[in-house]
């Protein structure tokens, strides 16, 4: 007699659907944990000028179970702008993002959290530099979108290179 599910197996799957969570991303609250806006060469740094200053762009993504199904992500955007040697502007943002994660697969938690999560952050963390460099008397710097996915490979990458060193 080939093995048949009895009834009871099957009593106990229905009772597993039924008590399965659906895959749901939440975000509980968004918060400014830091913002810092430097100008130090105020007011001879905002003259106008004839070519652009160079401006580097800083991103860091990191993330903190909170306990159950909530995690705290926090973006970190930081820009530098110097013309002639000299800083115009520093600008620093850590923004944060209490999420609720429910029903997904464990294999997919680093994802959500270090891609998915910052990407819903980003445009508004862009809209707070935005803000900060215009209020600094600065044209508004738009941060070009991030590729997240592409920065969570590197990342991923850069630690299993580690991990390899370490071995040796």
């Amino acid at each position: 007699m080939a093995d048949q599910p009895s009834e009871k197996d099957d009593a106990k799957q229905t009772e597993a659907t039924n008590n399965a969570v659906p895959a749901s991303l939440s975000v509980l609250t968004q918060y400014i944990k830091d913002l810092s806006f430097e100008s130090p060469g105020a007011p001879q740094s905002l003259r106008a000028r004839d070519k652009a200053p160079s401006i580097n762009i800083n991103v860091n993504v990191n993330a903190n179970p909170l306990g159950g199904t909530d995690y705290d992500v926090l973006l970190t955007l930081s820009a530098k702008a110097e013309a002639e040697s000299s800083v115009l502007f520093n600008v620093e943002l850590v923004y944060g993002g209490v999420f609720r994660i429910q029903g997904f697969p464990q294999e997919h938690m680093l994802p959500l959290l270090f891609i998915e999560c910052p990407r819903l952050l980003f445009p508004f963390a862009r809209q707070i530099i935005a803000d900060a460099t215009r209020n600094g008397g600065f044209p508004p710097l738009m941060i070009d979108p991030i590729d997240f996915a592409r920065m969570f490979q590197q990342r991923l990458a850069e630690e299993e290179a580690r991990r390899k060193v370490q071995v040796s």
